[in-house]
Protein backbone atom coordinates (compact mmCIF):
# COMPACT_ATOMS: atom_id res chain seq x y z
CA UNK A 1 0.00 0.00 0.00
CA UNK A 2 2.67 2.59 0.57
CA UNK A 3 4.37 1.81 -2.39
CA UNK A 4 1.30 2.50 -4.56
CA UNK A 5 1.22 6.04 -2.84
CA UNK A 6 4.63 6.60 -3.23
CA UNK A 7 4.57 5.36 -6.85
CA UNK A 8 1.14 7.94 -7.47
CA UNK A 9 3.24 10.78 -6.04
CA UNK A 10 6.46 10.24 -8.26
CA UNK A 11 3.87 10.69 -11.49
CA UNK A 12 2.19 13.64 -10.38
CA UNK A 13 5.61 15.17 -9.49
CA UNK A 14 7.02 14.79 -13.15
CA UNK A 15 3.35 16.17 -14.52
CA UNK A 16 3.57 18.62 -12.91
CA UNK A 17 7.42 19.45 -13.51
CA UNK A 18 6.63 18.82 -17.40
CA UNK A 19 3.44 21.49 -17.24
CA UNK A 20 6.35 24.46 -15.14
CA UNK A 21 8.80 23.42 -17.97
CA UNK A 22 5.86 23.52 -21.03
CA UNK A 23 4.78 27.14 -19.42
CA UNK A 24 8.33 29.00 -19.13
CA UNK A 25 8.72 27.33 -22.89
CA UNK A 26 5.35 29.06 -24.46
CA UNK A 27 6.41 32.75 -22.27
CA UNK A 28 10.16 32.89 -23.65
CA UNK A 29 9.67 34.93 -27.65
CA UNK A 30 12.62 35.11 -29.80
CA UNK A 31 13.42 38.87 -30.12
CA UNK A 32 12.25 40.67 -33.51
CA UNK A 33 14.53 40.51 -36.44
CA UNK A 34 14.10 44.22 -37.72
CA UNK A 35 16.59 45.92 -40.06
CA UNK A 36 18.88 48.43 -39.31
CA UNK A 37 17.66 52.00 -39.52
CA UNK A 38 20.04 54.07 -41.46
CA UNK A 39 19.81 58.03 -41.76
CA UNK A 40 21.14 60.21 -44.12
CA UNK A 41 21.10 63.41 -41.91
CA UNK A 42 24.08 62.38 -40.29
CA UNK A 43 25.85 65.28 -40.84
CA UNK A 44 29.44 65.33 -42.81
CA UNK A 45 32.63 65.83 -40.96
CA UNK A 46 33.17 69.52 -41.38
CA UNK A 47 36.30 71.19 -43.42
CA UNK A 48 35.37 74.40 -42.48
CA UNK A 49 38.56 76.32 -40.64
CA UNK A 50 40.75 73.19 -41.81
CA UNK A 51 41.40 74.20 -45.37
CA UNK A 52 43.60 77.39 -46.23
CA UNK A 53 41.67 79.76 -48.46
CA UNK A 54 43.88 80.30 -51.15
CA UNK A 55 41.73 84.00 -51.73
CA UNK A 56 43.64 86.82 -50.45
CA UNK A 57 41.43 89.01 -48.58
CA UNK A 58 41.33 92.31 -50.30
CA UNK A 59 42.64 95.92 -48.04
CA UNK A 60 39.91 97.31 -46.95
CA UNK A 61 41.67 100.85 -48.02
CA UNK A 62 41.77 101.25 -52.03
CA UNK A 63 44.23 103.42 -53.36
CA UNK A 64 42.13 106.81 -54.76
CA UNK A 65 41.81 107.26 -58.41
CA UNK A 66 43.47 110.06 -60.00
CA UNK A 67 40.79 113.18 -60.59
CA UNK A 68 39.44 113.48 -64.01
CA UNK A 69 40.62 116.89 -65.85
CA UNK A 70 37.19 118.41 -65.99
CA UNK A 71 36.12 119.64 -69.40
CA UNK A 72 36.41 123.22 -70.57
CA UNK A 73 33.69 125.66 -69.70
CA UNK A 74 33.09 129.10 -70.53
CA UNK A 75 33.97 130.55 -67.25
CA UNK A 76 37.46 129.20 -67.11
CA UNK A 77 38.24 130.63 -71.00
CA UNK A 78 38.39 134.06 -72.83
CA UNK A 79 37.60 134.41 -76.52
CA UNK A 80 38.20 136.18 -79.38
CA UNK A 81 38.43 136.03 -83.49
CA UNK A 82 40.71 136.64 -85.77
CA UNK A 83 39.59 137.71 -88.98
CA UNK A 84 42.87 138.05 -90.98
CA UNK A 85 42.69 134.52 -92.57
CA UNK A 86 41.10 136.27 -95.68
CA UNK A 87 38.14 135.45 -97.55
CA UNK A 88 37.15 133.62 -101.10
CA UNK A 89 33.31 133.43 -102.71
CA UNK A 90 31.93 136.13 -100.43
CA UNK A 91 33.08 134.22 -97.72
CA UNK A 92 34.69 135.63 -94.24
CA UNK A 93 37.35 132.50 -92.65
CA UNK A 94 38.60 133.53 -88.95
CA UNK A 95 40.04 131.85 -86.06
CA UNK A 96 37.28 131.40 -83.12
CA UNK A 97 40.15 131.51 -80.19
CA UNK A 98 39.66 130.65 -76.97
CA UNK A 99 42.02 131.21 -73.93
CA UNK A 100 42.44 129.27 -70.63
CA UNK A 101 42.23 131.52 -67.86
CA UNK A 102 41.92 129.66 -65.05
CA UNK A 103 44.23 128.42 -62.86
CA UNK A 104 44.07 124.77 -63.65
CA UNK A 105 44.08 122.05 -66.94
CA UNK A 106 40.77 121.59 -68.81
CA UNK A 107 39.98 119.39 -72.20
CA UNK A 108 38.15 121.25 -75.06
CA UNK A 109 37.07 118.23 -77.39
CA UNK A 110 34.82 118.44 -80.31
CA UNK A 111 32.36 121.58 -82.34
CA UNK A 112 31.81 124.59 -80.04
CA UNK A 113 28.50 126.18 -80.79
CA UNK A 114 28.01 129.65 -82.31
CA UNK A 115 25.51 132.13 -83.48
CA UNK A 116 25.11 135.75 -83.97
CA UNK A 117 23.03 138.11 -81.35
CA UNK A 118 22.38 141.20 -80.58
CA UNK A 119 24.01 142.96 -76.96
CA UNK A 120 22.13 142.19 -74.41
CA UNK A 121 20.66 138.94 -75.16
CA UNK A 122 21.65 135.52 -76.02
CA UNK A 123 19.18 134.67 -78.63
CA UNK A 124 20.32 133.77 -82.20
CA UNK A 125 19.29 136.12 -85.13
CA UNK A 126 18.93 133.21 -87.93
CA UNK A 127 20.10 130.25 -87.92
CA UNK A 128 23.17 129.50 -85.80
CA UNK A 129 26.99 127.99 -87.19
CA UNK A 130 26.85 124.55 -88.69
CA UNK A 131 29.52 122.21 -88.29
CA UNK A 132 32.00 121.63 -91.27
CA UNK A 133 32.37 117.86 -91.75
CA UNK A 134 36.36 118.76 -93.37
CA UNK A 135 37.56 120.04 -90.09
CA UNK A 136 36.44 117.10 -87.30
CA UNK A 137 37.61 117.21 -84.14
CA UNK A 138 41.28 114.95 -83.75
CA UNK A 139 41.01 114.17 -79.99
CA UNK A 140 40.52 115.87 -77.02
CA UNK A 141 43.01 118.69 -76.06
CA UNK A 142 44.51 119.60 -72.49
CA UNK A 143 44.22 123.47 -72.39
CA UNK A 144 46.86 124.53 -69.61
CA UNK A 145 46.48 127.83 -67.89
CA UNK A 146 47.05 130.59 -70.34
CA UNK A 147 46.97 127.91 -73.50
CA UNK A 148 44.61 128.59 -76.38
CA UNK A 149 43.23 126.62 -78.76
CA UNK A 150 40.98 127.56 -82.39
CA UNK A 151 38.51 126.45 -84.53
CA UNK A 152 37.73 128.14 -88.09
CA UNK A 153 34.60 129.77 -88.30
CA UNK A 154 33.82 130.74 -91.84
CA UNK A 155 31.47 133.64 -92.28
CA UNK A 156 29.35 133.86 -95.53
CA UNK A 157 28.17 137.55 -96.81
CA UNK A 158 24.43 137.94 -96.31
CA UNK A 159 24.29 140.08 -99.36
CA UNK A 160 24.93 137.17 -101.04
CA UNK A 161 21.01 135.87 -100.14
CA UNK A 162 18.65 138.07 -102.11
CA UNK A 163 15.82 136.54 -99.77
CA UNK A 164 17.91 137.78 -96.29
CA UNK A 165 16.46 139.94 -93.83
CA UNK A 166 19.53 142.03 -92.92
CA UNK A 167 20.14 142.75 -89.05
CA UNK A 168 22.83 144.16 -87.71
CA UNK A 169 24.55 141.19 -84.67
CA UNK A 170 26.49 143.19 -82.37
CA UNK A 171 28.26 140.08 -80.91
CA UNK A 172 29.20 136.66 -81.51
CA UNK A 173 27.79 133.59 -78.70
CA UNK A 174 30.13 130.74 -78.32
CA UNK A 175 29.51 127.72 -76.19
CA UNK A 176 32.18 125.71 -75.41
CA UNK A 177 31.78 121.96 -76.56
CA UNK A 178 29.66 120.32 -73.80
CA UNK A 179 29.14 123.03 -72.05
CA UNK A 180 26.03 124.72 -70.76
CA UNK A 181 27.48 128.14 -70.68
CA UNK A 182 28.81 130.92 -72.96
CA UNK A 183 30.70 133.60 -74.00
CA UNK A 184 30.76 136.20 -76.57
CA UNK A 185 32.67 138.16 -78.58
CA UNK A 186 32.56 142.01 -79.39
CA UNK A 187 32.34 142.09 -83.42
CA UNK A 188 29.86 143.37 -85.53
CA UNK A 189 28.69 141.38 -88.27
CA UNK A 190 25.71 141.74 -90.75
CA UNK A 191 23.41 138.87 -90.02
CA UNK A 192 20.51 137.28 -91.63
CA UNK A 193 17.23 136.99 -89.54
CA UNK A 194 16.02 134.03 -91.94
CA UNK A 195 15.82 130.57 -89.93
CA UNK A 196 16.90 129.16 -93.56
CA UNK A 197 19.65 131.17 -94.40
CA UNK A 198 22.89 129.30 -92.99
CA UNK A 199 25.84 132.42 -92.74
CA UNK A 200 28.23 130.64 -90.69
CA UNK A 201 29.97 127.07 -90.39
CA UNK A 202 32.74 125.82 -87.71
CA UNK A 203 34.90 123.89 -87.26
CA UNK A 204 36.45 121.48 -84.63
CA UNK A 205 38.77 123.17 -81.68
CA UNK A 206 42.37 122.16 -82.73
CA UNK A 207 45.48 122.90 -80.80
Amino acid sequence: MKRGKSAFLAVTAIIGLSAVLTGCGQGTTNPATSSPVTTSSAAAPSTAGTTPSSTPTPSSQSPSAPAETALCTAASLQGSLDDSGGGAAGSIYMKLIVKNTSGTTCILDGYPGVSLIKSGTITPIGEPAVRDPQAPSSGPISLAPDQSASAVLRYTQAGNYQNCTQMTADEVLVYPPSATDYLSIVHPLTACSNTDIALLQIGAFAP
